[in-house]
């Protein structure tokens, strides 16, 4: 446990922006399984919303510094794929 009054203040701003990250990632994993969802139930507007909504995030997320970059771009094309293979 830190003594010095800066290096608790970091301790403290390091768990927030943990916490932060980790709500970013979870969300990730949320819309992707919305986007999975609307796939299989097959309406094309739905698919199309929830892919603009889950690239938003992603590109969000990096710029925040939550995901790395190449994290996000595998998403993205994960995404991507599993939109075009709507058939929509």
């Amino acid at each position: 446990m830190p003594n010095i009054k800066q290096q608790k203040k970091r301790v403290r701003i390091a768990a927030e922006e943990r916490l932060e990250n980790l709500r970013y990632r979870s969300q990730v994993k949320t819309l992707t399984k919305r986007l999975a969802t609307a796939v299989e139930g097959g309406d094309g507007a739905a698919v199309e919303e929830e892919h603009r909504s889950l690239v938003k995030l992603i590109d969000r997320a990096v710029s925040r510094g939550a995901l790395h970059k190449n994290t996000a771009a595998r998403k993205k094309s994960q995404a991507a794929k599993l939109a075009a293979g709507s058939g929509s």
